[in-house]
């Protein structure tokens, strides 16, 4: 292969890959939020969970974007791995769909189409035609990359080192499936493969018989990317990102037995080589589909077993809040504390978790506080609201004062939550920029959190258990707090003037010990809440 063919091949891919994007990315901006409130909805039945699957992949173009999202919902805790497993089969269906269209052959079009397209997104203001003109852009640049493809890839037949290489394949399908999880690993798209395989037999170079084995193990290779975005999620995450993973390897086993019959079947489906490949890709994944969906419980815990280990799962969403409690002011209330305690706890654990991210830079444990402060804002949201609905009910006068003390200590802890978030900002622009701090600094900083945890946790326990003696030992605290804050505010000054600080690491400094004494702030205010009521 010559330079010119290899950077001509090189370049018609990733056109057709950016392409793909492009277009995926426009069907999906023009879909909105809808498609990822579907998935999180609409997947508690397994057959509705596969056409779940199978319409948001065939939108965005993607059945790696798919599994990645899916195993982000199960990270997060709003998707079961049952419910995940027809998800993930459904999306192996949806990536057909770019086969299939490539198969139509609308490579004529593909020039205007970038025209119109292009046009559409740069002049039109109303953002629907803007959609519209990426979708056609996107269009046009896949079925132009795959006309490049197709023309680089000519001269090939004239190589009989090529074309000896491809007929391997069809003498020994494990080196066409080895070859097809390469690629599809490399390129981290299975469509982008399956369109290399029909610029190939579009060209005369590959029949079914070379390309079955092949697509077969693209279908592994693209389980990479799930398998990849899984790092650092929790253990059912990457469980779902193994079942992806095993449902297709499974695949590939039974159709490589079957491949004496399945071939055939697939050249009754048209004489055209590229409808072929099209339609193997389609009959692979819905067959498959239909064997192991009954089955989806085994894999389930096939990859139980394959990844072991136990989760420390966040709860999403309201657990001691009902709307029947609100004939009921009393328990109401009840309800209320302990649900704004569980908000607490949460809010606690993220400040103790991002001192030591700061202290102790830890990758992993980011996504969980960035998890945790999701729960909070979605816990403030949900007792506001309850609280709200509680105010419209008879109340006495000393209740509808209650109802306002405990709007305000949502907010105080939904601000300790913020505050969390913003050491963990503070903590991830020092490891960027590799900024130093002295053990001075460190201790001064660990000592001032520790007297602002202990306030923290005083002031949550005063609020469970009603007691007013922890909540003026909270008041107390308060003074202290202060006194700290402007001691290491002096000191820090005085090394600046030595000349013992770096300027960035003292500005993070001065940053962290002003939210430290923010969050005693809003301890205090909690027990304020206490004392008054």
């Amino acid at each position: 292969m010559s330079l010119e063919m290899f950077f001509t091949l090189l370049g018609g891919l990733g056109l057709f890959i950016y392409g793909m994007r492009i277009m995926g990315e426009g069907l999906q901006k023009a879909a909105g939020d809808r498609l990822k409130k579907l998935l999180e909805l609409l997947t508690e039945n397994r057959i509705l969970g596969v056409l779940m699957g199978t319409v948001v992949t065939a939108i965005i173009q993607s059945s790696s974007a798919t599994t990645v999202m899916v195993v982000g919902f199960v990270n997060a805790g709003l998707m079961s791995l049952k419910q995940a497993a027809g998800v993930i089969m459904g999306a192996n269906i949806g990536t057909t769909v770019t086969a299939q269209l490539i198969a139509f052959k609308l490579t004529d079009y593909a020039l205007p189409s970038i025209g119109i397209g292009v046009a559409l997104f740069l002049f039109c203001k109303k953002r629907s035609y803007r959609f519209i003109g990426q979708i056609l852009l996107g269009f046009g640049m896949l079925f132009l990359g795959m006309d490049i493809m197709k023309h680089a890839m000519k001269p090939l037949a004239k190589m009989p080192e090529f074309t000896d290489f491809m007929a391997s394949f069809s003498k020994n399908p494990f080196l066409g499936v080895i070859a097809g999880v390469a690629l599809t690993s490399i390129v981290q798209s299975s469509s982008a493969t399956i369109g290399i395989l029909q610029a190939l037999a579009a060209s005369g170079l590959v029949n079914i018989y070379i390309a079955l084995p092949i697509l077969f193990g693209d279908n592994i290779g693209t389980c990479v990317t799930a398998l990849i975005s899984s790092i650092g999620t929790t253990v059912t995450a990457k469980r779902a990102a193994v079942i992806h993973l095993v449902f297709n390897v499974i695949g590939t086993v039974i159709f490589l037995i079957l491949l004496p019959i399945v071939t055939p079947l697939v050249q009754m489906t048209s004489g055209d080589p590229v409808r072929q490949i099209a339609n193997a890709h389609t009959i692979f994944n819905i067959s498959n589909t239909i064997i192991q969906l009954p089955f989806s419980i085994f894999l389930v815990n096939l990859a139980t077993k394959l990844v072991p280990g136990k989760d420390v799962i966040i709860e999403r969403g309201v657990k001691y809040l009902d709307k029947r409690f609100l004939e009921t002011p009393t328990i109401a209330f009840a309800q209320v504390t302990k649900e704004l305690i569980r908000m607490g706890r949460l809010a606690e654990e993220n400040l103790k978790d991002s001192i030591e991210i700061f202290l102790n830079f830890n990758e992993a444990k980011i996504k969980k506080v960035r998890e945790k402060e999701e729960v909070i804002n979605e816990l403030e949201r949900e007792i506001t609201k309850f609280l709200a609905d509680l105010s419209r009910t008879p109340l006495t006068n000393k209740q509808s004062k209650k109802i306002t003390g405990l709007l305000n200590s949502a907010n105080d802890i939904e601000r300790v939550g913020d505050q969390a978030k913003n050491i963990l900002e503070l903590a991830e622009f020092r490891e960027d920029h590799q900024l130093p701090f002295s053990e001075e600094a460190i201790k001064e900083l660990t000592h001032m959190y520790h007297k602002v945890e202990s306030t923290l946790k005083c002031a949550l326990a005063a609020f469970e258990q009603d007691d007013k003696d922890k909540a003026r030992e909270v008041l107390s605290h308060e003074d202290d707090i202060d006194k700290i804050e402007k001691n290491l505010r002096m000191h820090h000054i005085n090394r600046l003037n030595k000349g013992l600080c770096y300027p960035s690491s003292g500005v993070i400094y001065l940053d962290i010990i002003s939210i430290l004494e923010r969050v005693g702030d809003h301890s205090t205010n909690i027990a304020h809440m206490v004392l008054e009521d």
